[in-house]
């Protein structure tokens, strides 16, 4: 995938996580790890590494705020999620 697609799929991704954050109930806490990144689809400065990671930490955030437990199709995303963030970090 290129950067400029990355960057596509990061800001659609921002997208999702703002319709979750305006529902009652999903717990807003769940997007504090990718908050912490400080990596941001319009940070187009930032290396394609970064995105990548960033954007499994959101991937793993929406599952969790979709699924009803790990055993879901939704949970089960959400650990490949985990996954994929965890290699993506020890590449930065």
């Amino acid at each position: 995938m290129h950067k400029d697609e990355l960057l596509e799929l990061h800001e659609q991704m921002v997208t999702i996580m703002d319709y979750f954050r305006s529902q009652d109930n999903v717990d807003s806490e769940l997007f504090e790890p990718y908050e912490q990144l400080s990596v941001d689809p319009s940070h187009v400065h930032k290396s394609k590494s970064e995105h990548k990671h960033a954007v499994f930490v959101l991937g793993n955030a929406l599952a969790s705020a979709m699924s009803e437990d790990e055993f879901s199709s939704a949970g089960r995303v959400g650990k490949r999620m985990e996954e994929l963030a965890e290699d993506a970090e020890s590449k930065l």
